[in-house]
């Protein structure tokens, strides 16, 4: 086995692997192919068998190759707008619910991302997590919302720079843009900062103020708090501290009984929408492309890309 992180990952089958009617494949070769048009191409070609974060632009083309599956799994992806709280404008939670209302959700996802998946309401927990708070009101593009806000901040108008980069999420600086036009009816004026998708994690993602990204989500909600929301964690990337939330998440954590627990977490839903740090516009789905001669179990795992990264495990070639 050869493991070179962010380029290659190649791997031989165990023949003695424990589980029984799994590893078909002799081996395996993973490529990180940052640019979405190669990946493409190599698809199309034969080069590749299979690749994550198909183009939503083109994935109208590849639908019509007879030689091309198409793999739609819906989970707990989701996209995130994180500001650096410790500083200004963002420490003002004003000015974060201002932005909060000026992004038109519904048109991220019906413009970037043809539908698939559902608008986020600026928390983290997802369609696939058991406590996600369906009932709490939905944080919408409303411009006179965004407007009040900004002047409870002692703003009449707000200039921000919101860094971004295809790597980020897919679609991200078309996204940014429909964000930029948006919140311009709020007295908004978001400068876009195309960043490379080179290096992106390591210079930009938790060192610029404001930035793009995105979470495969998580299976509980524990776990996607604690590594991203709560105040100590390593990935906390709006670097958000609230005292509630903290004593919360202790609490959820050790309650057994399942109706409480909802109370908790429905309440650390609420937290984050009302006071985090993060903008969280839409939960969208996983979309590969396949070559047909690759098999597939009935049921995917929409945790992550790929099978939830079981596609080694679980596929076969037909």
């Amino acid at each position: 086995a050869t493991f070179d992180p962010g380029v290659r990952t190649h791997l031989k089958r165990n023949p003695n692997y424990w589980k029984e009617n799994a590893a078909h494949f002799d081996e395996i070769e993973s490529l990180f192919i940052a640019d979405v048009t190669a990946r493409t191409a190599a698809l199309q070609t034969g080069e590749i068998d299979v690749m994550a974060n198909a183009d939503l632009k083109t994935i109208h083309l590849l639908e019509r190759s007879d030689k091309v599956q198409i793999i739609q799994t819906n989970g707990n992806k989701h996209l995130t707008l994180p500001m650096d709280t410790r500083q200004a404008p963002y420490d003002n939670n004003d000015v974060r619910l201002a932005l909060k209302h000026a992004i038109d959700r519904e048109e991220w996802l019906q413009k970037i991302y043809k539908g698939f998946g559902e608008i986020g309401n600026d928390h983290p927990i997802g369609p696939a997590n058991i406590y996600q708070a369906t009932d709490l009101e939905q944080t919408s593009f409303d411009p006179d919302k965004a407007k009040h806000f900004l002047k409870k901040a002692g703003l009449d108008k707000l200039d921000v720079t919101l860094h971004v980069a295809d790597t980020a999420f897919e679609g991200a600086v078309d996204a940014g843009q429909l964000f930029q036009e948006s919140a311009k009816k709020s007295g908004i004026n978001i400068k876009i900062v195309r960043e490379a998708n080179d290096g992106y994690w390591s210079n930009v993602w938790m060192k610029k103020p404001w930035v793009a990204s995105y979470w495969g989500g998580r299976p509980t909600e524990d776990w996607m708090f604690s590594q991203v929301w709560s105040a100590e964690a390593e990935w906390n990337e709006a670097f958000w501290k609230h005292e509630r939330f903290n004593v919360l998440l202790v609490e959820a954590r050790a309650e057994l009984d399942s109706d409480k627990r909802r109370a908790l977490y429905r309440e650390m839903q609420q937290i984050a929408r009302d006071e985090g740090g993060s903008i969280v516009p839409a939960f969208v789905a996983y979309i590969q492309a396949a070559s047909d001669k690759i098999g597939l179990p009935e049921q995917l795992a929409g945790n992550w890309e790929l099978d939830g990264h079981k596609n080694a495990e679980r596929w076969w070639f037909k």
